[in-house]
């Protein structure tokens, strides 16, 4: 039996099966950063994002070219689904002269204006303002694009969050805020951080509407963010959407996550975003078990080839090395 998919109609079977494959891309480039950060090859801090791999697949499939997004700390997800260059990532994350940043910022700091993606940030909601500035200007100018901006859960108290959420409300910008909350901001569980159940019911402190989403499931974070950006850009203003989801790394590679329990993991494991997006292709016959298992590694073959070009990429120059460097 076939099971018809509920969809925002600029989603079609071609896009899903993109989707599939992009969530992988994902998937493996985090767990490659991984492996060569344990082998000391890439240097500086680096924040993984494997497990949520929906929550950016999902929400930036509904944008047009020409709309925005901000991200955070965690990133590489987000770049890759506003079609980033997985080999310009990976190149800079291996501190190569081929990467985004010309391998001098490294894992936070990867940004693709071309693409419409404002850039990583290294300061925990540093982003916020960038995004309601980057909508303000959409308004201004009548450019007509949505800006999704991206934070943790931590970041929903940070003062940077109250004041952005604040203006974007009273002068209705086009920008939707989308809380990834993973359970916890650095080894601190969100009940020990924020007295309100949930993140989004922040949302009627600035009039805006506030919804929260299963950040595991593709279908629903299309559906949620889609209203939220037709909204936005029929002049509606900013909704904040929480995406409960789940980071399976520690915060950082310096974390050995002793805060949290194997049962809680494996618990968060088994709601796994592509296996389910996965079987819900299969559901509605969007994909085969033998299609899967070829996007699938068609993104493996792809990330080894961003590896291959960053290792074969030279390293910058040290007559370069105080070019494009703020001090």
């Amino acid at each position: 039996m076939v099971t018809k998919l509920n969809l925002p109609t600029s989603i079609t079977d071609e896009k899903l099966r993109d989707l599939y494959k992009e969530m992988w891309l994902i998937r493996y480039f985090d767990e490659k950063v991984d492996q060569f950060f344990a082998k000391g090859l890439i240097h500086g801090t680096t924040h993984l994002c494997v497990g949520q791999e929906a929550s950016a697949a999902g929400s930036i499939a509904v944008l047009e070219p020409r709309d925005k997004i901000v991200s955070t700390h965690r990133g590489h997800g987000h770049c890759i689904s506003k079609e980033g260059d997985v080999n310009k990532m990976m190149a800079e994350l291996f501190g190569r002269e081929t990467g985004y940043c010309k391998g001098k910022g490294g894992s936070m700091h990867i940004a693709d204006v071309e693409k419409g993606n404002l850039g990583a940030n290294g300061i925990v909601g540093g982003g916020i303002p960038l995004a309601v500035g980057a909508a303000l200007t959409s308004k201004m100018r009548n450019e007509d694009y949505v800006v999704l901006c991206f934070f943790g859960d931590g970041a929903s108290n940070e003062g940077s969050f109250h004041e952005s959420v604040n203006l974007a409300a009273i002068w209705d910008l086009p920008v939707v805020f989308i809380c990834e909350n993973n359970q916890y901001g650095m080894s601190g569980p969100v009940k020990d951080m924020t007295r309100v159940e949930h993140i989004a019911d922040r949302a009627k402190a600035y009039g805006i509407p506030g919804e929260i989403v299963d950040g595991c499931d593709m279908i629903d974070i299309m559906n949620s963010v889609d209203n939220a950006v037709r909204r936005a850009r029929e002049g509606g203003g900013p909704t904040l959407i929480e995406m409960k989801t789940y980071r399976w790394k520690g915060h950082s590679k310096s974390d050995a996550k002793k805060y949290r329990t194997r049962e809680e993991e494996n618990e968060w494991r088994a709601k796994d975003g592509i296996k389910r997006f996965k079987e819900a292709l299969i559901a509605s016959g969007v994909l085969t078990e033998d299609e899967a298992k070829a996007l699938q590694k068609e993104a493996n073959q792809e990330i080894e080839e961003a590896v291959r070009f960053a290792e074969a990429s030279p390293e910058p120059s040290i007559d370069t090395l105080e070019e494009d460097v703020y001090a």
